[in-house]
């Protein structure tokens, strides 16, 4: 897949996802838009029968036991309420009670039973199904403060001076959900209802926080899957790539020897060569060497192809670990002393017997040594130490060259990577030298860990412990 044709499945695919956020965002904000309706509906349903049982109730106290009481006199009034008909009483008591509110509004306040209001609103509000926490205030105009809060008288009316310790809330004060009392015109309205609920977002959430946590999760799902989807498509892009450069490395691997073989047997066949044994046995040799470096390609392949499917498997023997260092850097100073080098070695590992699989762990000194001799451009300096640890030897292979990038050191270990050298186009190799070594440090249960800066070189410190731990590869 072309790289324009991945930033093209990228976009259409984020458009559909903001998309889907998008209408998500405004269906659930439609939806608390509806259920803030409906909700505040039942409340002022609630509070407006609690008003009017209130009227009621100041009424009766009011209107029969002290207005008609002064009025008993009146032969009038008296013949009306008890003998005239159901549209004359109540239009007469209209009349009055608006009469009084007129002239005495706030006696009405006065007179609102604290236990019967709060028995009101519990009613009505259950009676509306809202059966969460609630705050509530009886507001007066003349003094511009509450004087009834949750059950309680604070202030007297017409001094407004603080009779308890009970405070109003700034949700209180700040309530949407308020009525006047006696519906009087606003300048002559004596007193305000104020309702105030504190969960009030949590009913409004209650029938969609389910939903939401669903469609929450599918989307983070979606975007999971997606993001998934392009981080498989980049890795199998990669190691395509990897693999192109494994084939044209191996291509170029296995063609150089091919070369001086078949050159070298047509050497043999010329008439001048074939008579004169010591320039036939050179070539001979030519072709003996050129096969063994086929053959050690060819089972580095296999190697990693038997990692892969678990099929390796070690075999623990007794290994002296300076030894084994000591031998393998005597084999790598050949090369390094053609170039002008040099290897220092220092056998710090007081504890230097180990059980390991020998051959494998030679390998990787090997692998390690050949790495810092590659690529060191010119007079390589390589110096290989054991030390002491914990539970095991250390083992650190330093060099002068190249160095790695940042950027690449955490691909290293990876099967067919290989560092760009920049200007250094010497360095050879299928890029599974490092990704061997660090599967049979691991198979061993130790640990490879490296530093390294550009220009100055790279330190690679492998852990051996004293007994492989990986009982399931150990046979």
């Amino acid at each position: 897949m072309s790289r324009r044709s991945i930033i093209a499945i990228m976009i259409l695919m984020s458009i559909a996802l903001l998309g889907v956020s998008i209408i998500q965002f405004f269906w659930i904000k439609w939806s608390l838009a509806i259920n803030e309706k409906g909700f505040n509906n039942q409340v002022y349903q609630a509070i407006n029968s609690v008003k009017y049982k209130l009227l009621e109730d100041v009424e009766t106290k009011e209107f029969y036991q002290t207005y008609m009481h002064e009025r008993k006199d009146d032969v009038h009034l008296q013949n009306i309420l008890k003998g005239g008909n159901a549209w004359d009483k109540q239009q007469l008591e209209y009349e009055l009670r608006n009469n009084l509110l007129l002239i005495k509004p706030d006696e009405f306040l006065e007179n609102i039973d604290i236990k019967k209001l709060d028995e009101f609103l519990m009613t009505e509000l259950n009676n509306q199904g809202i059966k969460i926490d609630y705050e509530y205030g009886i507001f007066s105009k003349q003094t511009q403060s509450f004087f009834i809060l949750n059950g309680n008288y604070v202030a007297e009316i017409g001094d407004g001076s603080q009779m308890s310790k009970v405070q109003s809330s700034p949700g209180l004060r700040e309530t949407e959900y308020k009525i006047p009392i006696f519906d009087l015109h606003d300048k002559d309205e004596p007193g305000y209802l104020y309702l105030y609920f504190p969960d009030k977002a949590g009913v409004l959430w209650q029938n969609i926080w389910r939903i939401l946590a669903l469609s929450i999760f599918f989307t983070g799902l979606i975007l999971f899957c997606f993001s998934y989807t392009l981080y498989v498509i980049f890795q199998q892009k990669k190691t395509s790539e990897i693999k192109n450069d494994f084939i044209n490395n191996m291509t170029h691997e296995f063609k150089t020897p091919i070369a001086t073989i078949s050159l070298a047997t047509d050497s043999i066949q010329s008439p001048m060569i074939i008579s004169n044994e010591t320039k036939v046995r050179k070539f001979l040799a030519i072709i003996k060497e050129e096969n063994r470096r086929m053959l050690r390609q060819v089972e580095k392949v296999l190697q990693m192809a038997q990692i892969d499917r678990k099929e390796i498997s070690l075999k623990p023997t007794k290994i002296n670990i300076n030894e084994l260092v000591s031998q393998s850097a005597q084999h790598a100073e050949l090369k390094v002393l053609e170039r002008g080098g040099s290897v220092q070695v220092h056998l710090n590992a007081s504890r230097e017997l180990i059980e390991a699989d020998q051959n494998h762990v030679s390998n990787i000194i090997a692998n390690l040594l050949d790495n810092a001799e590659k690529y060191c451009p010119e007079n390589p300096t390589i110096t290989v130490e054991t030390q002491d640890d914990k539970d095991g030897v250390r083992i650190a292979i330093g060099d002068n060259g190249i160095g790695i990038p940042k950027e690449a050191l955490k691909h290293i270990f990876e099967k067919f990577y290989r560092v760009h050298t920049g200007n250094v186009h010497n360095v050879k190799g299928f890029g599974l030298g490092l990704s061997y070594v660090k599967a049979m440090v691991d198979a061993h249960g130790g640990r490879i860990s490296v530093k390294s800066e550009v220009g100055k070189g790279s330190t690679f410190t492998v852990f051996l412990p004293f007994k492989p731990s990986n009982k399931d590869l150990i046979k």
